[in-house]
């Protein structure tokens, strides 16, 4: 089965623990990559490690490893970290990493403002020489104001190019640092040897200045792309109101204890999950779950963690403090999205691996070539420099994972909670769809219907039997059945010897003698193992098809060989299913009900629900073999569902939904976990798979197309080095500015789409 993220009676969802053969996971903060070729370094390294499973994301800067704690451990997955050329350290709280990368990228934009204050003068020659006046700094000046840049501001490109060429890899920093030093160098061997030739101080410092002002770009836009994270963590208050002794004191949230007794005024943020014991209120959940409507909250109803209390003052029990609960739950699963790696992302890094040594023999070409034709030595050695910085492997390694942690972050903020990107890669192409019926296409909450107890028998007495035969069953037909012998202040008697068939009924000893609750079908069986079958007198009559026609779910309950009577429950249609199943035919996906009803019951559901294809009668166990079979048929299918016998067939699929609603198991098994109990989620869900892969493909298409035109204009002459400097410092940017549209896109409840 699939690991995923489990919840818990309160429905809040955990992240995983490695237990088995002592695997273990860690999430290391990587600092010093540049560019796609160093994750791909950097994952090629630490995958070498022993039993070692490792996952670089550029994007997040994060290595996501699970590793094998009697093989390797902490220092040294931190060791190799180091020996391929960068520095990391064990992933802390998203605020204090914030706190870190706000201040690196204070110190790298007062790097570039003194560059460009260094630079200006340059700059300002070079413009006057394009209007025709001629203007010309002293070299001497031009040498003093260049080194600064070069080797201060550009130190950054030859450590990392040390770090890189000694590790055996190559990255973007070796091309700046080779790029930019032959433009100085070469300048400096002009100025001592006397020549008459043209010098490039102003071009190898503009360059570097001008990379400098990309990675400021792409660390501001990098930030916007995560800004759905840190939205989440901002949800929770830092004060909250606790009763202790009788008294209520306004604690720190960090300071919470389970079963710590609070108080939520009107107009204030529920501090951490818990139930209510006193109150009653309208709390506004969007923040968590994505619907926009107020949920009433009352006694014994269970709140949550940074969710908006409107009206009433509420009185509630911790239940869920700290890591354990649901908005923390969401923002790992949030984190472990974006730090995930796409299927397709796999292109990008096998050119990425190769990306700067082919342009460096390509540069190398260059230069030997306008050399050869003819051309000065500076002449043939700037357009080799013009190569190399106009080539950058950036934005190739950007274009997947940024578009990821947009999409992750707003899928989350619609509800739509996906465990990791080949999940969200995977559904576009999704061409089945599989939908359980109970609790996911209908309400998952059935409801008696119909008493109709036999000849001799008293409705009482019915109702009372069967709800002592339901007392120690999960099954969602006998928890209606309990629920409404309460509401008739029905106490049920003590059974034993109590045995249930999962999906079909059960049976169990009372005063002696042996009744069976169930389906027909199951009753029947029951009866026929035991070489009986119903007494003449209480034979059954065609009630059961006439109540099954109706769409109603029909139970049997016998004593011995003797028919007691009928119970029928209906389950309603979710509101918008009916709609949901229109908008996934309308996008080309086939839909298809499984259900372990009768036949009548499945049909009712499916004709008002609009599914043409259903399958009834369908026992737990074999809900993943009609999986396989469409998968069979070179069909990827996805699966919805919401209950334990849904787990399974949950885990067979290409791409699995659970609804919040669903049990444990469902959650655990699913790939994207659905916070509104709305088959319309799926629809967002999917259409949010699509659009971010139209994303992907664009960046993809760009970060090619640019390197694809500009190397060859570099090539042959068509592109100054400071030119090519600030193209190249733009292709991430643009990039990642076009991920960031992923931000416009809405989920179909609100019927907006991406622009």
């Amino acid at each position: 089965m699939r690991q995923a993220l489990a919840h818990n009676s309160a429905y809040s969802l955990h992240s995983p623990t490695h237990q088995m053969n002592k695997q273990q996971h860690a999430e290391l903060q990587i600092t010093g990559m540049r560019c796609a070729s160093c994750s791909a370094r950097l994952e090629k390294s630490l995958n070498e490690l022993p039993d070692v499973t490792a996952v670089v994301n550029i994007a997040t800067e994060k290595a996501s490893i699970t590793f094998n704690a009697a093989e390797t451990n902490i220092p040294a997955l931190l060791e190799a970290v180091r020996k391929t050329g960068f520095d990391a350290h064990v992933a802390r709280d998203f605020a204090v990493e914030k706190q870190e990368k706000d201040a690196l990228y204070r110190r790298e934009k007062m790097q570039f403002m003194v560059s460009v204050a260094l630079i200006s003068p340059l700059l300002l020659e070079m413009l006057l020489m394009l209007l025709g006046v001629h203007f010309s700094l002293p070299v001497w000046l031009q040498w003093l104001l260049a080194t600064p840049v070069q080797f201060w501001a550009g130190a950054r490109f030859y450590r990392g190019a040390w770090a890189s060429l000694k590790s055996g890899g190559s990255n973007m920093d070796v091309l700046v640092a080779l790029g930019t030093s032959a433009a100085y160098f070469l300048s400096c061997g002009i100025v001592l040897f006397g020549l008459h030739q043209p010098v490039y101080f102003e071009a190898s410092a503009t360059l570097i200045t001008l990379v400098l002002f990309g990675k400021l770009l792409e660390a501001r836009a990098k930030g916007k792309a995560s800004s759905a994270l840190e939205s989440l963590f901002k949800l929770q208050p830092k004060l909250a109101h606790v009763e202790r002794d009788g008294v209520i004191l306004d604690v720190s949230v960090g300071q919470f204890r389970p079963d710590d007794i609070f108080v939520v005024r009107p107009g204030e943020a529920i501090p951490v999950d818990g139930v209510v014991l006193e109150g009653a209120s309208n709390v506004n959940e969007s923040m968590l779950t994505g619907e926009s409507l107020p949920q009433e909250k009352k006694v014994d109803d269970k709140v949550y963690a940074a969710t908006f209390n409107q009206q009433g003052l509420l009185k509630c029990r911790a239940i869920a403090v700290g890591s354990q609960t649901q908005l923390a739950a969401i923002i790992r699963m949030v984190e472990q999205a974006q730090g995930s790696k796409a299927p397709i992302q796999k292109l990008a890094d096998r050119i990425s691996s190769v990306f700067v040594p082919v342009v460096l023999v390509l540069a190398l070409i260059t230069f030997i070539l306008w050399w050869t034709l003819g051309k000065d030595f500076s002449d043939a050695l700037i357009n080799a420099v013009s190569v190399l910085v106009i080539a950058c492997p950036c934005a190739l390694g950007l274009a997947t994972p940024t578009a990821i942690v947009v999409a992750t972050g707003r899928a989350a903020h619609a509800g739509i909670l996906v465990k990791d990107a080949a999940a969200l890669e995977r559904a576009h192409h999704l061409d089945v769809l599989i939908l359980d019926k109970t609790g996911t296409l209908t309400e998952g909450l059935p409801a008696l219907t119909d008493l109709l107890p036999a000849d001799g028998v008293d409705a009482q007495q019915l109702l009372s039997i069967a709800a002592a035969l339901a007392q120690h069953s999960t099954h969602p037909l006998s928890i209606a059945l309990t629920t409404h012998a309460r509401t008739q202040n029905v106490t049920p008697d003590t059974v034993s010897e109590f045995h249930e068939l999962a999906g079909n009924g059960l049976s169990a000893v009372i005063g002696g003698e042996t009744y069976l609750l169930g389906s027909p079908a199951f009753v029947g069986a029951a009866l026929a193992a035991q070489g009986k079958s119903f007494a003449a007198e209480s034979a059954p009559t065609d009630t059961s098809s006439t109540l099954q026609q109706q769409g109603k779910s029909v139970v049997m309950v016998a004593r011995g060989d003797t028919l007691l009577g009928y119970i029928a429950f209906a389950d309603t249609l979710r509101p918008s299913s009916k709609a949901a199943v229109g908008k996934l035919r309308g996008m080309g996906i086939r839909v298809v009900m499984l259900s372990g009803d009768n036949n009548a019951t499945a049909h009712a559901i499916a004709q008002q629900a609009g599914i043409d294809e259903y399958l009834a009668e369908v026992l737990p166990q074999d809900k993943a073999r009609h999986i396989a079979s469409f998968k069979t048929k070179g069909r990827v299918v996805g699966m919805v569902g919401d209950g334990i016998n849904d787990a399974p067939a949950l885990a067979a699929a290409d791409v699995s939904f659970a609804m919040k609603s669903g049990s444990d198991i469902a959650i655990e098994a699913a790939d994207i976990t659905l916070m509104q109990n709305d088959l319309m989620s799926v629809v967002s869900a999917i259409d949010l798979s699509r659009v971010t892969m139209s994303k992907i493909r664009q960046n993809l298409f760009f970060a090619f197309a640019y390197n694809v035109l500009g190397i060859p204009m570099a090539a042959v002459g068509l592109l100054d080095p400071v030119i090519a400097g600030g193209a190249m410092a733009m292709s991430s940017v643009s990039v990642i500015t076009n991920a960031l549209l992923l931000k416009k896109w809405e989920p179909e409840n609100n019927q907006k789409k991406t622009g």
